[in-house]
């Protein structure tokens, strides 16, 4: 039986985005140490994280039958606690829908516009990150294509982004949602003050993450992120744990190419030293392995899949 620890003596990163020369440096130096860090100063108004918390609170008070109309999520809508597709079950509840079009045919007109205003506000928030990561990898660069290399695929057209609100009723210290990695580029995950989230520094090692008093945004690597930097950022495996007194509501924007965008090392991080760790492919090639996994599963089997040896 695997041995646990909770640690309460790790800090999480709070880096205010507003001085970005410094936001840079902190940035890089918290996807390599923790693969997550939170973000102050971020420009997504009040106004509209108060208005899709207050719409999501409101799907998740209707009554068991009403939500199930916005259901199954095949592969958008309501899911009740079955949370993978080998059957994984956590204490949760979700709402999936796509940030391109997050429209169901259950929601108000209320949900719809507020759900359009956030995705916008997120999703640009997730660009700006992903250019101050470039720019902390390899420098200013005049060019907007190169410095753009990770923004652009999230600002596709046939980005694959995912909008992901879960709820976690009130439990006896249950597992809400499993341990796992994010597969894709970059979460940006909202919650409602809620304690439960928890990252793993190391094996059999969890930090609580305490929310943050003011609007915070929490960000952490996915997998393809740590691919295209060639192993120097770490994809964070984290889980939930609902808590006794209170449920928690969270609001995740995971951030992802098209299916058919190619994956692979940046431009300059690859050496002589250091050569390429993975072979190039589609996110569509890893999405359909990594969505096949139970939670807990090893990515490092699906990480040697696709490395150069193979």
């Amino acid at each position: 039986m695997k041995m646990e620890k909770i640690r309460d003596d790790i800090e999480v990163p709070i880096i205010d985005l507003s001085n970005r020369s410094e936001a840079s440096k902190q940035i890089i130096k918290a996807c390599e140490e923790l693969g997550f860090f939170k973000v102050i100063n971020h420009g997504v108004p009040q106004e509209i994280i108060s208005q899709i918390e207050e719409e999501a609170r409101a799907f998740f008070s209707k009554p068991g039958s009403e939500k199930m109309r916005a259901g199954p999520p095949n592969p958008y809508g309501y899911g009740c606690k079955n949370i993978g597709l080998k059957g994984d079950v956590g204490e949760v509840e979700y709402l999936l829908l796509h940030p391109n079009s997050p429209f169901l045919s259950t929601h108000s007109d209320h949900f719809r516009c507020a759900a359009m205003g956030y995705v916008e506000a997120v999703k640009k928030l997730a660009c700006e990150i992903l250019d101050v990561m470039v720019e902390g990898l390899v420098g200013p660069d005049p060019n907007p294509k190169r410095s753009s290399v990770l923004s652009r695929l999230i600002r596709d057209s046939e980005s694959d982004s995912i909008l992901r609100f879960n709820h976690y009723p009130p439990s006896d210290g249950r597992i809400g949602f499993g341990e796992h990695t994010d597969p894709q580029i970059l979460t940006l995950l909202r919650s409602n003050g809620a304690q439960g989230l928890q990252i793993s520094v190391e094996d059999g090692v969890w930090v609580p993450v305490s929310p943050h008093p003011h609007s915070a945004f929490c960000v952490n690597v996915g997998d393809v992120l740590q691919v295209m930097t060639n192993g120097r950022f770490m994809s964070v495996r984290h889980r939930v744990a609902v808590q006794s007194y209170k449920s928690r509501m969270s609001m995740a924007y995971f951030a992802a190419p098209p299916l058919h965008a190619t994956i692979g090392c940046l431009p300059g991080l690859a050496t002589a030293e250091k050569p390429a760790l993975f072979r190039s492919f589609s996110w569509g090639e890893y999405k359909e392995a990594a969505f096949t996994r139970r939670l807990g599963d090893s990515r490092l089997n699906l990480f040697t899949l696709l490395s150069q040896d193979n």
